[in-house]
């Protein structure tokens, strides 16, 4: 299950031919992108309108430093190729490659990736954070609709390994492959999607799950607290290690996933055909108390962030997930 070891880089290799990265976007993902690619030594210009986003992205980039290091990358001097470019055409003109990660607009994505077409090198890989359009809905407004391909991450890019690659409809194999290859050699684990869906897999999966999570609770089985001990002790571990099939798979004994779908599969179904049935919304007596509930956890959101990180780092090297530079 380890992730690829990148090998050593000078300043001038790049990452799969690619040295010179636009970030698109200086929010919560924008920033955690152009961390990880500084850490791996590629220059980053970040293009964002915003007042304040050049502040903000150095903060976050700040924020990220100590995972990144705790990973195995080295730090030192780490905003040193950094740059601001707010004009989006100029930012765009340099590019070896683009990481769009604006808001999640379909009229917004096409106005930027028409001007990121149109000033971008004809060489350049384009690629967008969307965590659920279609690459293929937005390449309509491109020419060339071949080079643009979905780069997905799981928040914070910088830290969780997945990136999910899907191609669109006339996303050509040659783009898919060379994302592919680029976050391989950055140190992710891109995973290629056969076909498009909506959300793609993981933010489907988490959806899915949460559904329920939000049921259990509305319904007083357990608080908010008490599920994600639930989770953590239990499903969150074993998943983290083999996954859901290859678990059942384990579950089934020696007669392995046949037998646990012919021996337990009856009793799934009944249960699939329960949760059918029940109605899960945010309407307003759930968002009270969901949100009364949060704040039980007893901690600010940078303090449980912090936690979050040092736990996952620490799951990251026991999987053999991190960086070896």
């Amino acid at each position: 299950m380890s992730s690829p070891t990148p090998s050593p880089m000078s300043e001038n290799d790049g990452i799969a031919g690619i040295r010179k990265v636009t970030v698109v976007g200086g929010g919560v993902i924008g920033a955690s992108w152009a961390a990880l690619f500084l850490a791996r030594g590629l220059s980053v210009t970040v293009s964002d309108p915003q007042p304040g986003a050049a502040e903000a992205v150095r903060g976050h980039i700040a924020e990220a430093a100590p995972a990144l290091e705790a990973l195995g990358l080295d730090t030192a001097d780490l905003t040193g190729r950094l740059a601001f470019e707010a004009d989006l055409a100029a930012a765009v003109r340099e590019a070896d490659m683009v990481q769009e990660n604006g808001p999640e607009r379909l009229d917004v994505k096409h106005e930027m990736w028409r001007t990121i077409e149109a000033n971008a090198p004809a060489g350049a890989l384009l690629a967008t954070s969307t965590s659920g359009i279609p690459a293929t809905e937005i390449a309509t407004v491109l020419k060339a609709p071949e080079r643009l391909v979905v780069g997905h991450p799981f928040n914070p890019p910088h830290l969780v390994p997945l990136v999910e690659v899907v191609p669109g409809e006339r996303t050509s194999a040659e783009t898919t492959e060379r994302a592919r290859a680029f976050y391989r050699q950055l140190g992710k684990r891109p995973q290629v999607l056969r076909k498009e869906v909506p959300g793609f897999v993981a933010n489907r999966l988490q959806s899915a799950l949460f559904r329920e999570c939000v049921h259990l609770v509305s319904e007083g089985v357990v608080t908010m607290q008490e599920l994600d001990d639930v989770v953590t002790s239990s499903i969150g571990q074993r998943w983290a290690v083999a996954g859901p099939f290859r678990s059942f798979h384990l579950g089934g004994g020696e007669g392995g996933l046949a037998h646990f779908i012919s021996h337990l599969g009856i009793g799934m179904e009944r249960r699939w055909a329960a949760m059918e049935q029940e109605k899960v919304a945010f309407d307003e007596p759930t968002r009270q108390l969901l949100t009364a509930q949060a704040k039980d956890f007893g901690a600010t959101i940078d303090e449980l962030a912090a936690e979050r990180d040092r736990k996952q780092i620490a799951i990251m090297h026991a999987l053999g997930e991190t960086f070896d530079v």
